[in-house]
């Protein structure tokens, strides 16, 4: 079985990651990584990787989230976390309130590093994964941040309201992950 490593501390996106990734063996490590303040997901993700690859000697992913509101063309996007710490899920709210359009989309990015070897250049590939929907009131308990706000496309639940097992069949991390797995499938 393959194993990896997973830079987390956060226990909620661990198991879902174990979850989704099932026939993996992944372990995390709570490594401090200074996340570089940018809008574009793809070069934050990447940047976690090189971080982690100086700091650790082995294969490691790496997961970023981003909430995106059509009517603020992307924000609060991969600076949703800090939006979250600063105004929490009302203020989210609130932000779209002079708005009609409450469109969203919740995007993952899944980044994956091998460390140079044998000659080889270090390796990094990045994974997305996205889904869309609106913002609502507050309905359900999560331990995830946004996820009362947040109903996808298609669904009368928002992802708070959701099992596990739903949220995950749908979700963008599952979408990014699932994209991972297939590279990982591909390249053993």
């Amino acid at each position: 079985m393959r194993k990896l490593l997973v830079i987390t501390g956060n226990e909620n996106k661990l198991r879902e990651a174990k979850q989704i990734l099932k026939g993996i063996d992944i372990e995390s490590k709570d490594v401090e990584i200074p996340e570089i303040q940018e809008v574009n997901e793809q070069v934050i993700v990447e940047e976690k990787i090189r971080q982690a690859l100086k700091l650790l000697d082995c294969e490691v992913f790496v997961e970023d989230t981003s909430l995106c509101f059509d009517a603020l063309n992307g924000l609060p996007g991969p600076l949703v976390k800090w939006f979250l710490k600063t105004v929490g899920r009302r203020g989210l709210v609130d932000m779209l309130a002079a708005f009609d359009n409450k469109t969203a989309y919740a995007k993952c990015y899944v980044g994956y590093g091998r460390p140079a070897q044998d000659g080889k250049a270090e390796k990094i590939v990045v994974f997305e994964g996205s889904v869309k929907g609106r913002i609502v009131e507050p309905t359900g308990e999560s331990k995830f941040g946004w996820d009362p706000i947040f109903l996808p496309d298609g669904y009368e639940k928002t992802f708070a309201q959701m099992t596990g097992e739903e949220k995950n069949s749908i979700s963008h991390r599952r979408i990014a992950l699932e994209k991972f797995k297939e590279y990982l499938g591909k390249s053993s």
